[in-house]
């Protein structure tokens, strides 16, 4: 299958009639083929206008069709076979497993979200009858449901290209919703993008939907993501990326003239409590497991431990010269892209440059092009707890080791923690009691609380949330992954005394 570096625009490709780019391999440090064009004003209107004429037939279509619509998804993607992963690979230098898994995870997603259309639940059916003969008033016949938001645009993340990209969380969760999507491709994944982009065209195609329910468009510039925020058909959007990126798409929906809301993943540091009894019993697998975790894909990971917390003592000693041991051993490997390697860099040489902070230990050194190299940092909780930029993100393989001086101390410096997407607990048996008097704490600040394990994996079921409060996300009410994601892109409608034969067959009686 030959990449041409088209838009699809409600399955029709197009050469996109803005400038040229290229795709990168960080891992040689080259452009790949073939050259992929940034779609113009004109294109972007085109394919929002597309999904405002689908939306009203694509809601209206079957649950049944809905559920075959995303199924039929994941059976085009599988069929795309080692196209779609060598072409990933290129882009990513992510290896083949990583890959592979991520294709099994994004099928996953849109068999979850089939189930959830079947199952219908999603619907929020109420029916209240009448009341005819209720004092002081009769009460009327209200029923409500949970209907599409409207079309949503999704940005594609550099981080997952086909898990949180093209067809991944967003998408799915949106199409389950009943909302037409228009894609923003990652510039770093072009030809991964196409590919998993013809995968749904031909899935609209088969399951004869209307065309604009799905389109895709490339762009490098910030305009073209601008343009999609405030085009008036879009209705939501879905981001995962940076901060500044995600505040700057978070104003511009804010100040259209009809506001939409805005689905932004944007930086975490997912701390890591060590708590006593665990740091006693294992502060050497603990050690071992902590690097593992942030090393795993460079680092790369919205949940990657940026930052451990414990208090001071000869068990935590241990932790800190194990891990420094550890962290020696790891090598520096290939980031996604020249500028999140670049950025990593910078980012890191600014966390240690901050008074109070010492760099303690580093992996191998880079042997290759676009590299990041594994950092330890520690400061003290005093420190930390007055400088803000210690809780900046480093998206890369660096974490930042905080010495407590006791127990009032870490409570202090929880105080401080920023909204996170995850904050990890290490405990044994005897901390029990802390754990209890930290969760309350710990539940204001994060969304997902994991108890002896490492964040650095995401289950995707009907329980998990992704999320949590800003600046983990724009929104702590909400997930991007797992069932309940699909609560985004809906709203409720109320009927109120309709004829039966008028009345959505979800509150009909």
């Amino acid at each position: 299958m030959t990449l041409t570096g088209e838009l699809v625009i409600a399955t029709q490709r197009q050469r996109g009639a803005a400038q040229a780019f290229q795709a990168i391999d960080p891992q040689r440090d080259c452009a790949l083929e073939p050259n992929f064009f940034e779609a113009d004003a004109s294109q972007i209107d085109a394919a929002c206008q597309s999904a405002a004429k689908a939306l009203i037939a694509y809601a209206q279509a079957g649950l049944d069709v809905r559920a075959r619509f995303l199924r039929q998804i994941g059976e085009n993607i599988l069929a795309l076979g080692d196209e779609l992963i060598e072409r990933a690979m290129q882009e990513t230098a992510l290896p083949r497993a990583r890959i592979e898994g991520e294709r099994g995870r994004t099928i996953g997603q849109l068999n979850l979200f089939a189930d959830v259309v079947d199952q219908g639940a999603f619907q929020g059916a109420l029916i209240e009858p009448a009341l005819p003969d209720r004092q002081p008033l009769p009460r009327p016949d209200l029923r409500q449901r949970l209907v599409p938001l409207g079309p949503v645009a999704v940005f594609g993340a550099s981080n997952f290209p086909l898990a949180f990209s093209v067809a991944g969380g967003d998408t799915a969760s949106a199409l389950a919703a009943g909302c037409p999507v228009v894609v923003k491709a990652h510039p770093a994944h072009p030809g991964t993008s196409e590919l998993v982009a013809r995968a749904i065209t031909q899935a609209v195609i088969q399951c004869e939907l209307p065309v604009g329910v799905f389109s895709l468009l490339h762009g490098t510039s910030t305009q073209s993501g601008c343009a999609l925020v405030q085009h008036p058909a879009i209705c939501a959007v879905g981001f995962t990326g940076s901060r500044s990126g995600g505040l700057a798409l978070l104003q511009l929906a804010q100040q259209r003239p009809r506001p939409i809301p805005l689905y932004a993943e944007m930086s975490s540091i997912n701390p890591m409590l060590l708590l006593p009894g665990a740091l006693q019993q294992r502060s050497v697998k603990l050690a071992q497991g902590f690097v593992d975790s942030l090393t795993l894909g460079c680092g790369q990971f919205c949940t990657n431990p940026g930052v451990v917390l414990a208090c001071d003592g000869e068990d935590f000693d241990r932790f800190v010269q194990f891990a420094c041991d550890a962290l020696h051993q790891k090598p520096s490997t290939t980031m996604l892209t020249p500028a999140i390697a670049v950025a990593c860099e910078q980012h890191a040489s600014a966390l240690a440059a901050l008074e109070g902070v010492e760099r303690l230990a580093v992996g191998q050194e880079k042997n290759g092009p676009n590299q990041g190299q594994p950092q330890l940092l520690m400061t003290h909780a005093r420190d930390f707890i007055n400088e803000p930029r210690m809780q900046n993100e480093v998206f890369g393989p660096v974490s930042l080791l905080v010495r407590c001086a006791n127990q009032h101390e870490l409570e202090a410096a929880l105080q401080v923690i920023q909204g996170q997407l995850t904050i990890t607990l290490q405990l044994a048996p005897q901390d029990q009691p802390l754990a209890a008097t930290l969760l309350p704490m710990l539940e204001q600040r994060a969304g997902r609380i994991l108890a002896n394990g490492f964040p650095t994996g995401v289950d995707v079921g009907y329980a998990m949330v992704h999320g949590g409060p800003f600046p983990a996300t724009s929104d702590s009410r909400t997930t991007s992954v797992g069932a309940t994601a699909i609560q985004r892109f809906l709203r409720p409608v109320c009927y109120q005394d309709l004829p039966s034969a008028l009345l959505p067959q979800s509150v009909q009686n």
